[in-house]
């Protein structure tokens, strides 16, 4: 997935968007990194983990200027190294520039090959380096016309942030599959002026206490530069956009307003959908925390049965432990996820989840409301059966292992060991939209992609072919 973010026009430009990539933490938990310009030349600090593990004051102070982007990287494309951070930095024959990205192109394999074969050399395993040299290659004059002729050769998901010495370039694809907001502090009447700020979702402009101005819209080019915000369209725009629609169902924060809706009334709308759509006697709806709570409530409201918080997430659980050398069984559900039994017991609980992609941790939670002496369990996913993968910036595994793929919902409900189990239908996710074949990509949940992927290897083949 991974988060950006940009700031235009601040004295503590590099504390924006520190701040900026906190907010944007869950877009992507493996690595981090800030780019600053004074105005002369551009300065980078990146690293691996979380945000607030690789940013100190010290550190920060070391990222001078009013003009800063960040990144927070969730990888699609290239492991998972120090080698992949971004946003990616270089000084070439045209001066400094730096870029980050979210989303993921699906033809540079070729391309790639090609530029070798004249001669580029590539210091990471990243689809981003390849526009990167593609810009670098280009001979025409201006920085934006660079840019839009390299995008015009990759084809896939990208909302990007590129810094200059004085300039701040924002650019959303035709499909608009990633989400890209506008945000403004300060006025034209201030000295100095406004302070300019891009960020992949909302949450970002409120911690920083920005004004949401608009989206990045698909297939723009928004500049920012002295002389204030400027737009261009250069691309041609597709018959259909391809808006991500699990943005809405997982990946974006609740309290995040991306594609003109906000995400927590799209959260609950699914889960009141899904009651419609499959009811249950039941004494309690529970949700897994945290991406389930606002459909359980949605399906709560919608049933009328009591919603009721029957397990407790740890959050102070990294991405990595030290498992006990005497086997805890299923310790890596129990360490996140613990059940209230006073809550469960003797119940016939509805358990609302986001999404089952390969069903072994849905399996877990079903045996663990089970063991704190429910009577019965009814699985209620928010979303339509996960039976195909993303290519577009999200890092769902191989067909063959997504278990909707290959198992029908009956089977998977004998999996997960469940008494019932129900998806969201694919005509009930757009209980807000009639014509959604305008607005977004289901592709997970139909297998419809909206652009034809020519290359569908793993995240990793760029890495191995080195």
């Amino acid at each position: 997935m991974c988060g950006i973010v940009g700031i235009y026009n601040h004295p503590e430009a590099a504390n924006l968007a520190y701040l900026g990539l906190y907010a944007l933490q869950h877009r992507g938990q493996e690595s981090a990194g800030i780019v600053s310009s004074n105005g002369k030349e551009l300065f980078s600090h990146r690293g691996m983990g979380l945000v607030a593990d690789i940013y100190t004051e010290e550190v920060l102070k070391k990222l001078p200027g009013l003009c800063a982007i960040g990144h927070t990287r969730y990888s699609t494309a290239g492991e998972s190294s120090l080698k992949n951070c971004q946003p990616i930095l270089i000084n070439y024959s045209r001066g400094w520039l730096a870029c980050g990205h979210n989303g993921n192109l699906i033809n540079i394999q070729k391309i790639r090959a090609e530029l070798e074969a004249h001669g580029s050399i590539f210091q990471s395993t990243m689809d981003t380096e390849v526009l990167i040299h593609l810009i670098a290659a280009s001979r025409k004059s201006s920085l934006v016309d660079r840019i839009i002729e390299a995008l015009l050769k990759v084809k896939g998901a990208y909302s990007l942030v590129f810094l200059t010495e004085s300039r701040l370039i924002a650019v959303r694809d035709p499909f608009g599959w990633r989400p890209l907001v506008i945000g403004k502090k300060g006025s034209e009447s201030d000295p100095g002026g406004p302070t300019w700020v891009v960020a992949s979702e909302t949450c970002a402009l409120d911690l920083v206490e920005a004004e949401f101005v608009r989206e990045v819209e698909p297939g723009e080019v928004v500049t920012f530069d002295k002389d204030g915000m400027h737009s261009l369209r250069p691309f041609p725009i597709p018959r259909k956009k391809a808006m991500c629609i699990f943005e809405f169902i997982y990946f974006a924060r609740p309290d995040s307003h991306i594609f003109g809706r906000d995400v927590y009334e799209m959260r609950k709308g699914f889960g009141k959908q899904l009651a419609r759509e499959y009811p249950v006697e039941a004494d309690v709806v529970i949700p897994v925390p945290d991406s389930g709570v606002p459909a359980a409530l949605g399906y709560s409201e919608e049933s009328g049965i009591s919603f009721q918080t029957g397990l407790i997430r740890n959050h102070y659980v990294g991405r990595t432990f030290i498992e006990p050398k005497d086997s805890i069984r299923h310790f890596g559900v129990k360490i996140k996820l613990n059940p209230v039994r006073e809550v469960l017991k003797g119940k016939r609980v509805i358990v609302v989840d986001d999404s089952i992609v390969r069903g072994t941790t849905s399996k877990k939670i079903v045996k663990m409301i089970r063991d704190a002496g429910a009577k019965e369990v009814h699985m209620r996913i928010s979303s339509p059966p996960t039976t195909d993968p993303c290519f577009y910036g999200i890092d769902t595994p191989n067909k063959s292992e997504l278990i909707a793929s290959s198992h029908s919902v009956e089977e998977i409900r004998k999996f997960l060991g469940a008494d019932s189990l129900a998806y969201l239908s694919t005509e009930g996710l757009y209980w807000f939209e009639k014509n959604h074949g305008e607005w977004f990509c289901d592709a997970c949940f139909t297998g419809d992609y909206p652009l034809a992927v020519e290359d569908t290897t793993d995240k990793l083949k760029l890495a191995r072919s080195q």
